[in-house]
This record gives structure tokens, C-alpha cells and sequence, in this order.
């Protein structure tokens, strides 16, 4: 008896028909779930070089081996290749969808082909169905989940949906997993809609039993303990994720203006305490989670008054706040909740307004182009204007639809100044100017710039890591750091963890839940080692599509234009400052000059002769 599941249910839209494939005791064994699993599969059955928006592309998502169990705080991904960056695709989703998986007896789904008609997944128990999404194509996200559980007759049933811009394949297009909890970034709803997939929708009852429930059922409370009695933990429960804000606006590492600052001079109308001021009303939680770091409320005052809104999350507050220069939290909330409606990604929103910005205030973007209206920071009919005509892909909507990457590139004239990004991807809400870790963090991320494969900014200001002083501005000691958070991060990835719980659970209680639940036996270097053997697949992976050294870096704004005033004016990390973090890094990883691993370190991994998924 074991937590698996013990089969992937593959679905190829193609032909319109579905297969359960029994689980492959190696994938199992030397990948675990959730992100390895999705790493594995999409390295072995995707054809080098796929395009992501043609119908070969694989959509998969993907819970852990203990998602669904009592074990609190677990989530799903979605797997992909993305049409943002052309790089590997993990997007990472709360709410209730992934358990719903494992209710329906699979540990994964597998979608291939595209339907010839709009369409949505029906998997209702063991049965499955492709019907036509008809009277839900071109709705959004919430009336979209609406209609079709109206069709079903079911307000249960659990729900992973496409909006407006999913469907018109935007490349930073979301997948919305139920209200507000969605799988956001490198554009996975963009693959959605390029296989005419509106919605998949899930009702399942069977049971996920542990190999041996009464050692599971211990573990499980000594995790709830360990968040108890967790600080950090408390603070979230609290104050969500908005609580950063300040901290970050102190340390000079919020967005501003499209990044032209790190400090926000508004930053207090986008915190926690302004939130709770103006919409706040109860705390909600994703399934089996004691966190709640969501706060779900009503705008009491102003023209948004009426609105129904959950928390503004600190990347979305940032980057739809400070970076477009709105000071205003009911106002950001406002265009947060028009992201996810249309099926936006918030962050890289965000990112591209603020680019279009800049552009337009030096010239290359015109009046003609947006219909006589002026870009402006700080202005929120700027970004609604945007937002839409992104969504729709309509005049100016349309060159920005591919993300800044792209939209610099489609410009000329010096654009890539203004569009900050790491590999396509429009960078998170921590400007890493002020610490070198974070900028190699994100430079060697393989999705693209993301804060969740590693976040060394805790160790960088707090000054120590494990038990070592840390020096804020140095550039030695970095690559140790960045590359043993990516593997602890890609290890618990596969389990799937929320990312704050894994704040108070320890190491040696994620190992007992794992083996508990599958009857492996796990410690906290084998959890080590298999983070580290994804990292490795990945990066085989993102190699294969034609990436090299020169992708590992960062935009213009951070290695040529330095904070312009504060605590750290003056401060960037030059093009050679991150070569020296390089050089360290790929020797810490066991990889060559170029950054690919050697012969060696894919032996010592077991990447060497493993066998390939048919």
C-alpha cells in the first residue's frame, strides 16, 4: 500500500480519447511527483525544438505524493514548454484542484493535441469526457466556472480555467485553479489555449491512503506543530504575504517605475495594514492548510467600492503597485482582479505596463499607437487601457502580448533598455541590485527570473547561512548558496510544498512525511540529492532548446543603471560580477565553463542511463 495512485491518466485531444497508464516505478523512485515528474516526461516524450503553441506541446498537471492526504499545506503545477521564454515551465497553483486529482485515482494528467472545437475535460471518477465549451468560450475566468458548473449541476466540482487571453494565446496568459489561486507564470494558459482547451474539471471521491497511517498520521502533527510554533509562520497567518512590502520598501529592493528606483515612496498604501483598512474581512486557506494566508473582503469605500477581493499578494501589490507608480492598494486591487478575470498573469502584467511606460515616455511607443492616450505612471487608466487591449490582442495589445522580450526586440531603438527580464520572463518584485545572490538567483532560474527557486535576499540582509556570516555585497560564497536553495526548493517541489509552509515544517518531518506516505525511506540527503538530480534534468532540458551561458544573465536595468539614491545608491551588479558568480556557481554544480553538466556529475546522479519514458 502506498499514496501513489499508481497511474497518470494521459489525454490526447487529438483523437478525443484518454488512457491510464499504470505509474512507472522508476519515475516514482527517482523523481517523486510533481515538478520531477513534469521534468522526466516532458524531457523524454517532447520533441526538441516543439513549438509551444503547436497541438505536440504536453500541458500536464501535476500534484505530489502527499497532496490530498492529511499532510498540510500541499499544492500541484503545471507543466509545460513555455511560449514566454521557450524554456522548461513549472507554474505552481493553491486552492483545491491538485488534491481533486488524486481524488480521481491519478498522479498526474498528461494532455497532448489540441481539440478541433473549443473544448473542456470532464473527469468525473474514472470516467472521462471531452465535451464542447461552446457557451463558455470568450467568457472570463469566474463566469466561465460558472457556466460550466451550471451545466454539470455541480457547485462543487473543481475547476482549472482559461480566460479571454488564454484563449488568444497571450504568452503570459494564467491558468486560474479557482478563485485567485492560479498556475501564473511563463504563460501556461497560453498552451491551454493553443490546444482550444478552456477549462479541465475534476469530481473524485477515492481515498489516499498512506503506506503506513498510523507513522503518517504522527508526522502530520508534528508538522501542524512545527507551524504553530513558527514566527514566521504566525506572520503570514496575519498579515499574508503583503507584510513584505515594508521590508522591502526598506531595503531598497521594491520595484518602482518600471524598476528605476528601489523604494517606493507610496509604499504604505500597498501593505498589509492599508489593506486590511480598506477590504479585509476573514481569512481563507487552500485545502488542508493551517496558514490562511489569503484575506478575502469587500472594498468599503471609494469608486471600487463593492468590489469582492481577496489579498493583494506582495508580487502583485509590487508589481501592478509600485512598479506602475499606483499608490493606491483598492485601485491595484481593482486591476488585479481585471488580470485575473481576462486570465493575465499579474506579475508579468505588471512588468510589460510598466515597459510600454517607459517606452512611451521616450519615444517609442506613440500617441497613434495607444489612440491618443498618454502613458503615465501612477495613473490607473493606463493600466486598465493596457490590460484589455493585451487580453484581446487589439493594436498596442498585440505587440505587447509576446512580453517585453519580445515587444523590445519588435521596437528597436534601444527598447531592451526598459524591458527587465531574465530569459523572456519579466522579473519578480525583488530588485537584486543591492544583493548579488538574488541576481545570480535569478539569472540561472530555469523558467526564467523567479524568486521561488531561490531567495538568498533572507541570508543576504539577515547576514548569516548556516551559521556562516554573510557578507551583503560580496560576490564570493554566492554560488554555494543559490545552488543549495534550488535544490532544497526543486526537492520539496516535487511533494508539492507551499512555498511558506516550508518556512516552519522541517527537513527531517518533509522526509517523514514522504516516506510514511509511500513506504520509501527518506532522509534529509537523499531529498538533497533528488532536488539536485531535477535541477539537473531541467537544466538538460532547457540546454536541448538552445540555451547556453549567455541566457544566464540579467537585464540592462541591473548590471548598467544603479539605484539612483538611498542607503545603496550606486549599487548594481555588473556583467562581470556576475560572470565571477558563474564561474563559482557552475563549479559548485559540478558543471563545465558553459554550464552544462559533465559526464561525471550526470553519473553521480543517475542521469547517465536513465531509462526514457515511452
Amino acid at each position: 500500500m502506498s499514496a501513489y495512485m499508481g497511474k497518470l491518466l494521459y489525454v490526447d485531444l487529438n483523437k478525443g480519447t484518454a488512457t491510464e497508464m499504470p505509474l512507472d516505478p522508476q519515475l516514482a523512485e527517482n523523481f517523486v511527483g510533481g515538478k520531477g515528474f513534469g521534468a522526466k516526461i516532458l524531457y523524454d516524450l517532447l520533441p526538441a525544438g516543439c513549438d509551444p503553441l503547436s497541438p505536440q506541446n504536453i500541458l500536464m498537471f501535476m500534484p505530489g505524493p502527499i497532496t490530498g492526504t492529511l499532510a498540510p499545506a500541499n499544492r500541484g503545477c503545471v507543466v509545460t514548454k513555455s511560449p514566454l521564454t521557450n524554456t522548461f515551465a513549472d507554474s505552481y497553483f493553491g486552492g483545491h484542484f491538485a488534491q481533486e486529482i488524486r481524488f480521481c485515482g491519478y498522479d498526474g494528467i498528461v494532455i497532448t493535441g489540441a481539440a478541433a472545437e473549443p473544448s473542456y475535460l470532464w473527469i468525473d471518477e474514472g470516467k472521462v469526457e471531452v465535451r464542447s465549451a461552446e457557451g463558455a468560450w470568450g467568457l472570463d475566468t469566474f463566469a466561465a466556472v460558472e457556466k460550466i458548473r451550471e451545466e454539470l449541476g455541480d457547485i462543487s466540482v473543481k475547476t482549472a480555467c482559461i480566460g479571454p487571453a488564454g484563449e488568444k494565446m497571450v504568452s503570459f496568459a494564467l491558468i486560474n485553479c479557482e478563485y485567485n489561486r492560479h498556475a501564473g507564470r511563463a504563460g501556461t494558459g497560453a498552451v491551454m489555449g493553443s490546444k482550444n482547451l478552456k477549462a479541465v474539471v475534476l469530481r473524485g471521491s477515492k481515498p489516499v491512503i498512506p503506506a503506513d497511517a498510523e507513522a503518517f498520521s504522527a508526522a502530520v502533527d508534528q508538522a501542524y506543530k512545527e507551524l504553530a510554533e513558527d514566527e514566521t509562520i504566525a506572520s503570514f497567518t496575519t498579515d499574508g504575504t503583503p507584510a513584505s512590502i515594508d521590508f522591502a520598501n526598506d531595503e531598497q529592493l521594491l520595484p518602482t517605475n518600471n524598476y528605476t528606483d528601489g523604494a517606493f515612496e507610496g509604499a504604505g498604501g500597498l501593505n498589509a495594514e492599508a489593506q486590511r483598512k480598506h477590504f479585509w474581512l476573514r481569512n481563507v486557506a487552500c485545502a488542508g492548510c493551517p496558514i490562511a494566508c489569503g484575506k478575502v473582503g469587500i472594498i468599503k469605500r471609494g469608486r471600487r467600492k463593492g468590489l469582492v477581493t481577496d489579498v493583494v499578494e506582495y508580487e502583485t501589490a509590487a508589481m501592478v503597485g509600485s512598479n506602475l507608480g499606483i499608490k493606491d492598494i483598492r485601485e491595484v486591487s481593482y486591476l488585479v482582479k481585471k488580470c485575473d478575470a481576462l486570465g493575465l498573469d499579474g506579475m508579468s502584467a505588471g512588468g510589460v505596463i510598466g515597459f510600454a511606460i517607459e517606452a512611451f515616455q521616450n519615444g517609442l511607443i506613440t500617441a497613434e499607437q495607444t489612440g491618443g492616450l498618454e502613458l503615465k505612471f501612477g495613473d490607473t487608466a493606463t493600466a486598465e487601457y493596457l490590460l484589455d487591449a493585451i487580453a484581446a490582442r487589439e493594436g498596442l495589445g498585440d505587440l505587447l502580448a509576446g512580453g517585453v522580450k519580445q515587444a523590445a526586440a519588435r521596437l528597436g531603438g534601444g527598447a531592451d533598455q526598459y524591458a527587465v527580464h531574465v530569459k523572456g520572463l519579466e522579473s519578480p518584485a525583488w530588485g537584486p541590485r543591492s544583493v548579488p545572490g538574488m541576481g545570480l538567483a535569478l539569472a540561472t532560474a530555469d523558467r526564467g527570473g523567479c524568486h521561488q527557486r531561490a531567495f538568498p535576499i533572507l541570508y543576504e540582509v539577515g547576514g548569516e547561512w548556516n551559521g556562516v556570516e554573510v557578507d551583503r555585497a560580496a560576490l564570493k560564497g554566492k554560488g554555494e548558496i543559490v545552488a543549495h536553495l534550488q535544490n532544497y526548493l526543486a526537492a520539496l517541489d516535487t511533494l508539492v510544498k507551499c512555498d511558506f509552509a516550508a518556512y516552519g515544517i522541517r527537513d527531517a518531518t518533509y522526509c517523514r512525511l514522504l516516506e510514511t506516505a509511500t513506504g520509501g525511506s527518506w532522509d534529509v540527503e537523499k531529498l538533497m540529492a533528488l532536488g539536485e538530480r531535477i535541477w539537473n534534468q531541467v537544466r538538460l532540458f532547457n540546454l536541448r532548446e538552445g540555451f547556453t551561458r549567455a541566457d544566464d544573465t540579467l537585464p540592462k536595468r541591473f548590471t548598467e543603471q544603479p539605484l539612483p539614491e538611498g542607503p545603496f545608491a550606486g549599487q548594481m551588479i555588473t556583467l562581470q560580477d556576475l560572470d565571477r558568480m558563474l564561474d563559482e556557481y557552475y563549479a559548485v554544480r559540478g558543471w563545465d565553463e558553459e554550464g552544462k553538466p559533465t559526464e561525471e556529475k550526470l553519473k553521480q546522479l543517475g542521469l547517465d542511463q536513465m531509462p526514457k519514458l515511452v
